[in-house]
Parts: C-alpha cells; sequence; structure tokens
C-alpha cells in the first residue's frame, strides 16, 4: 500500500496531492510543469515536502508531524529516469548487480536471473550501455531499480525519448512487472496514450 498526503511549494508553484494505491500501477498524468515528477521526487526523499505524509507498505517514509524524514538511501524506492543513467563504463550484468549494492537487507523483489528473463535482456548482459538502444537502456534501468530490493517503483516519463516501437516494447514489460513482481509501481506520463 502506498499512502501519499503532502503539500509541497517552490516559488509560486504550490503542490497539494493525495492518494493511496494497493499496488498495481498508478499513474501521474499531467501537462508539463503540473508537479508529477515532484511527487515522484518527495517519495524518493530527493525533495522534502512542506508538510503532510508518505508511506509504502506501512512504514511511514516522511510524517512532517512525528518529524520523520528518512534519507533516499532508507526508504527503499527504485527510481528510473527519462533517461536510464546506466554506467557507462560498466557491462549490462554490472549496471544490474550495481542495484543490488544497495539491498542492505539482501531480500530480493526479484534475483537477478528472473530479472534479466522478465525483461528479455539475456542477450545484453556483456554489452555497455552505448551499445544499447534507448528501449534496452531503459529495460536495464528498470532491471537495476528492481534488483535493489524496492517497496515501490518510480518511473518518470521512461518512454519520453523513445519511438513508438520502442514504447510498445516498454509498456510490455511494465505490464508484466504489475502481474508477476507486485511492487506498486507510480508512472509519470504526458501521453494519455501511454496512460
Amino acid at each position: 500500500m502506498l499512502e501519499i498526503d503532502v503539500r509541497h511549494r517552490l516559488g509560486a508553484f504550490a503542490l497539494d496531492v493525495a492518494f493511496t494505491s494497493s499496488g498495481g500501477v498508478t499513474a501521474l498524468f499531467g501537462r508539463s510543469g503540473a508537479g508529477k515528477s515532484t511527487v515522484l521526487n518527495l517519495i524518493a526523499g530527493l525533495a522534502r515536502p512542506d508538510s503532510g505524509r508518505i508511506a509504502v507498505g506501512g512504514r511511514t517514509l516522511y510524517d512532517s508531524r512525528s518529524s520523520i524524514a528518512l534519507p533516499p538511501h532508507a526508504r527503499r524506492v527504485g527510481y528510473v529516469f527519462q533517461e536510464g543513467r546506466l554506467l557507462p563504463h560498466l557491462s549490462v550484468r554490472q549496471n544490474l548487480l550495481y542495484g543490488r549494492f544497495f539491498n542492505k537487507r539482501k531480500s530480493n523483489v526479484v534475483g537477478l536471473d528472473q530479472a534479466v528473463e522478465l525483461l528479455g535482456i539475456g542477450h545484453l548482459l556483456e554489452r555497455r550501455p552505448g551499445a544499447l538502444s534507448g528501449g534496452e537502456k531503459q529495460r536495464v534501468a528498470i532491471g537495476r531499480a528492481l534488483l535493489a530490493s524496492p517497496e515501490v517503483l518510480l518511473l518518470d516519463e521512461p518512454l519520453a525519448s523513445l519511438d513508438v516501437p520502442r514504447k510498445a516494447e516498454i509498456l510490455y514489460y511494465v505490464e508484466r512487472l504489475r502481474d508477476e513482481v507486485r511492487v506498486p509501481i507510480v508512472y509519470v506520463s504526458h501521453s494519455l496514450d501511454e496512460v
């Protein structure tokens, strides 16, 4: 269960958002500048709300009334950005295993073999990011986030830089994650077709 009830001000922009999700995919849809990515940053701890509460699986990540504000590394959040942000000097396998480095509990949402199969990236394991297509990079970035064993997966416009066939490819894998991994996913997009 994901619970969000926060207020946050950035200059003249005021964000007031509240929602709960029992799992699956929660889509945040709206025009650029509506605060979608800000919501993800608040969940991940990359920005701090002015007030409110954020909880995942009954565990409080932020609560202004109780003075709880877990740092990003303690939140167990998997975050996939628009451009994937893979480490260029590492192979796909090493990028995936880098996600496990952040799994301090050593519990697994998925193991390496399951992530590779789930995302269809077995044939890419020895390549470096520079030799991958945009869709392949995003699948590796999702795998890396999953191997950190997150309690929630944040996808910030992961299809923004992809062509139509690659978008359909990634959406297929997001559906598989929803159905097979059962980690709550917050999916940000400004495209109604994606949502």
